[in-house]
C-alpha cells in the first residue's frame, strides 16, 4: 500500500516535463509577502470608481475555535478505503440523526481511494457516509474517537468522468433546494485535460444505493484547470443579489499557476425553473467571482493572490456565514511560505538546501520569495532521477510549507459579480495557521511524496461547512497511516 501514493504521483511529475506543449515558457516573480491576521494585504489597488459600503461584517479568524479531531472507520483494502482518498468531503444536515446525542448531528460523504490511471483501478474515488462523533483534542490517535458508516462505500460514478483518473482532483457538495431536493453536487478533473475536452460536474442522490446519476456537463468560460475540485455552497440571499441565483461556487487551484495563481471560484446553477437538470454534454453558464491570472497569461505576477508561489495548494473552500450576519469566503490548504521554491526535488542536505531538475530550461527552475531568480549555485541539482538517486519525487518544493485558512471579504466578491472589480483583484484579508491543530505524521514510506517537517506538502484535503451548527470539517491527509483525519472548528458569532 505505501508505494500507491509514488504511482499516483508519476502522473504529477511527468506532467511537468519539457515535452508538454503547454508547459509554461517563463515564470515571472511573485507579489509581496502574504497578509497577516491584522491588516489588509498591500498589493492590488482598487479600481478608481467610488466603492459601495461593507455590507457585511468580516469573520474574524478568531472566532474559529479548534474543538479536536476523529478517525475514520474502515480497513486499508482497495478500493474502499478511506487510505489514499479525502479528495471530496460534504456535510449532510439531514444524516445520522441519532447523533443528537453526543450534540454533532448531520453526517459526512467523504471520497475513499483516488482512481488510477493505466486500468490499476478504475473503480476508486468510491463514496461512503459516516456519522460524526464528538472530537477529542488528544494528540493520541488511538485515543480519537472514530466515526461509523451510515452508509458503505459505493462506485456512484460508475461509468462516468471515465477518462479521468491520471490524479483525480473531486469536489461534492450536499445541497438541498426547493426546486430540486436533495442532491449531492460533484465536480471531477485529473492533473492534465483531456483531448477532447471531458466533461467535469454533474449530480447524484444522497441514496447511494440509487444515486440517479445527472450530468456529466461542462462550465462555460473557465478553464479545465481552475473549476473541477472543491464544490461550496453560496448563501440563497447573496447568489440571488449577485449571480441570478447561483448557489453553487465550483473552483480548483493547480501547482504552477496553470489554474490561475491562487484560488479561484465560479457560481453556478445546474437546474432549470422546473428543477430539471440539463441533457448530458450540456455547457452551463458560469460566473466568475475569483480568477487570478494563470501563469501563461503574465510575467509580473501583478494579478496574483499576494505571497503567490508555485507550490502552494488550495484544497478546499467554504462560505461561511454565521446568524450574526459574519461572512467569509475561506479557502484552506497548504501555504508554501520558503524563502525559495524550485521545481525538482527534496535536498537530503536539509530544508535550506536547493535541488532543481537541472534537465529543465524551458522556464526558471527556482526562485526566491521576493521574485527574483535564485544564485547559479542553486541551479546544480543534487540527485539524478535516472541514477534513482534522489530523495523525493519530482515536483513543486519549497523551504517551507503551512497549512492555513485563507479568509476572504464576501463584499470583494459582489463588487466581482456588478462588474466594479475584475476578478484577480479581491485579496484575502486574514489569514490563519492550523498547523499546531495538525498530527503531520505521514508514514515513512510516503515521504518520498509529501515530504517531511517544514517541507511537508499536501498537509490538507478537502472541507466541508455545517451551517445550522457553525462547525467547519478539514480533512487532513495522511494523519492516520494513509488515511485521513478530520479536524473541527467552531465558529462563535
Amino acid at each position: 500500500m505505501r508505494k500507491l501514493l509514488p504511482l499516483l504521483l508519476l502522473g504529477l511529475l511527468c506532467a511537468c516535463s519539457l515535452s508538454t506543449p503547454s508547459a509554461p515558457t517563463d515564470l515571472p516573480p511573485p507579489p509581496p509577502s502574504p497578509p497577516t491576521l491584522t491588516a489588509s494585504p498591500a498589493g492590488i489597488p482598487p479600481p478608481a470608481t467610488s466603492l459601495p459600503v461593507n455590507k457585511h461584517q468580516r469573520l474574524s479568524p478568531q472566532a474559529l475555535h479548534y474543538l479536536g479531531a476523529f478517525r475514520l472507520p474502515g480497513a486499508e483494502d482497495r478500493p474502499q478505503t478511506f487510505a489514499y482518498g479525502g479528495n471530496a468531503l460534504t456535510f449532510n444536515p439531514q444524516g445520522d440523526p441519532g447523533g443528537v446525542a453526543d450534540g454533532f448531528p448531520g453526517s459526512l460523504f467523504i471520497s475513499g481511494h483516488d482512481r488510477m490511471p493505466y486500468g490499476e483501478l478504475p473503480d476508486g474515488g468510491q463514496i461512503a457516509e459516516v456519522s460524526i462523533p464528538a472530537p477529542s483534542r488528544s494528540r493520541s490517535l488511538a485515543d480519537l474517537p472514530q466515526a461509523s458508516f451510515v452508509q458503505g462505500f459505493h462506485d456512484v460514478l460508475s461509468g462516468h468522468f471515465v477518462r479521468l483518473d491520471e490524479i483525480p482532483r473531486l469536489g461534492l457538495l450536499y445541497l438541498d433546494v426547493p426546486q430540486t431536493g436533495p442532491q449531492i453536487h460533484v465536480a471531477y478533473g485529473q492533473h492534465f485535460e483531456t483531448d477532447p475536452p471531458s466533461a467535469t460536474h454533474g449530480w447524484f442522490s444522497p441514496n447511494l444505493d440509487a444515486p440517479h446519476v445527472q450530468g456529466e456537463w461542462f462550465l462555460a468560460n473557465t478553464s479545465f484547470y481552475n473549476s473541477n475540485d472543491y464544490l461550496l455552497e453560496i448563501p440563497a440571499d447573496w447568489a440571488a443579489k449577485f449571480t441570478k441565483g447561483s448557489v453553487i461556487g465550483a473552483g480548483r487551484f493547480r501547482d504552477g499557476g496553470w489554474s490561475g495563481m491562487g484560488p479561484a471560484l465560479f457560481a453556478y446553477r445546474p437546474w432549470d425553473e422546473r428543477g430539471q437538470p440539463p441533457p448530458n454534454g450540456a455547457t452551463l453558464p458560469a460566473m466568475a467571482l475569483l480568477r487570478y491570472d494563470n501563469s501563461l497569461e503574465g510575467e509580473d505576477f501583478s494579478r496574483a493572490l499576494a505571497g503567490y508561489q508555485h507550490p502552494d495548494e488550495w484544497n478546499g473552500g467554504a462560505w461561511v456565514q454565521t446568524a450574526a450576519g459574519q461572512q467569509a469566503l475561506l479557502f484552506v490548504g497548504s501555504k508554501s511560505n520558503g524563502e525559495k521554491y524550485w521545481y525538482g526535488y527534496l535536498n537530503p542536505q536539509g530544508a535550506q538546501a536547493v535541488c532543481v531538475d537541472r534537465n529543465i530550461q524551458d522556464f526558471p527552475t527556482c526562485r526566491m520569495a521576493d521574485g527574483s531568480l535564485c544564485p547559479p549555485e542553486d541551479l546544480s541539482g543534487c540527485c539524478d532521477e535516472v541514477a534513482g538517486n534522489c530523495a523525493s519525487l519530482r515536483g513543486w518544493w519549497s523551504n517551507r510549507f503551512d497549512a492555513q485558512i485563507l479568509f476572504y471579504d464576501t463584499d470583494d466578491l459582489a463588487r466581482v459579480a456588478t462588474g466594479e472589480w475584475q476578478p484577480w483583484q479581491p485579496q484575502p484579508y486574514a489569514h490563519l495557521d492550523i498547523d499546531e491543530t495538525l498530527f503531520l505524521n505521514a508514514p515513512e514510506g510516503e515521504q518520498i511524496s509529501v515530504g517531511w517537517g517544514e517541507q511537508r506538502r499536501y498537509r490538507i484535503g478537502a472541507v466541508a461547512f455545517d451551517a445550522q451548527h457553525a462547525r467547519l470539517y478539514i480533512l487532513e491527509l495522511f494523519a492516520d497511516g494513509a488515511k485521513p483525519v478530520v479536524h473541527v472548528w467552531q465558529i462563535t458569532e
